[in-house]
């Protein structure tokens, strides 16, 4: 079995594939000082979760955007994996042109969106990912990485209101029951999520008239599931696709 692990600043995502089906996932908080030894501890507890081990992964792939946890990944790929692991990067085979001014500035996690993502549609599309920011990565209609957006994210926005308000309190994002809040908190979750949606709604309206009106719109990552049923420009929601780019990824590379 794949083990593939989408490493994000707030949050890791965790994948069990059996051939090209994932059998199991997992999204856990990211803890930036956490060894390869404790790595592992939680690897195998999540396995035995689902009756499986250590000793069913036959090799792994990493995508990282935190550099000091990346060669803790690697100690625990090294002491208790028998396969390899693969971490995302410049020498990967990926199978998609990168067409911005400095390719090695690409962030792992937008490339394998975008391999994802194109694999998906064959054509034309761009990827919108909720996560600690909102991301948003343009591919053609020939599969080259054309750039995006980076945008402040959704827990950025309501730690500011929290952090820089006197009374105004931190809440847990959820969908508001309409656009006219009767209640503080009620006017915080409406104006984090419309607020968001109209953004997401502006800029992929502005990417789809670069790319064209064809370009089919996915959207993934940790709070896509609230924002996305309020947006009227995404075409729909795969909370997997970074998990199935990293399959992609290693099935390109000999795996």
């Amino acid at each position: 079995m794949l083990l593939a692990i989408d490493l994000g600043n707030t949050q890791t995502h965790i994948g069990m594939f059996r051939g090209d089906e994932l059998a199991e996932s997992w999204r856990l908080a990211t803890v930036r000082d956490t060894t390869g030894d404790e790595l592992a501890t939680v690897m195998v507890n999540l396995l035995q979760l689902r009756g499986l081990s250590l000793d069913d992964v036959d090799g792994a792939i990493l995508s990282s955007v935190v550099p000091q946890l990346t060669p803790e990944y690697e100690r625990l790929a090294e002491r208790y994996l028998s396969g390899r692991m693969l971490v995302v990067g410049p020498h990967l085979k990926t199978g998609m042109a990168i067409r911005i001014d400095n390719p090695r500035e690409l962030g792992s996690d937008r490339l394998v969106n975008a391999v994802a993502a194109y694999d998906k549609c064959g054509g034309a599309c761009v990827v919108a990912d909720f996560g600690t920011t909102i991301n948003f990565d343009a591919v053609s209609t020939d599969g080259e990485y054309l750039g995006g957006v980076i945008a402040p994210g959704i827990e950025m926005s309501l730690e500011a209101l929290h952090q820089r308000t006197a009374k105004l309190p931190q809440i847990d994002l959820a969908p508001p029951e309409s656009a006219i809040g009767h209640g503080t908190l009620a006017a915080i979750q409406s104006g984090i999520v419309y607020g968001f949606a109209g953004s997401v709604d502006g800029i992929l309206a502005r990417i789809r008239e670069e790319l064209g009106d064809e370009a089919t719109a996915i959207a993934t990552g940790g709070n896509a599931n609230v924002i996305a049923p309020f947006c009227e420009e995404i075409d729909e929601v795969d909370d997997m696709l970074t998990l199935n780019g990293l399959r992609i990824i290693w099935e390109r590379n000999g795996g």
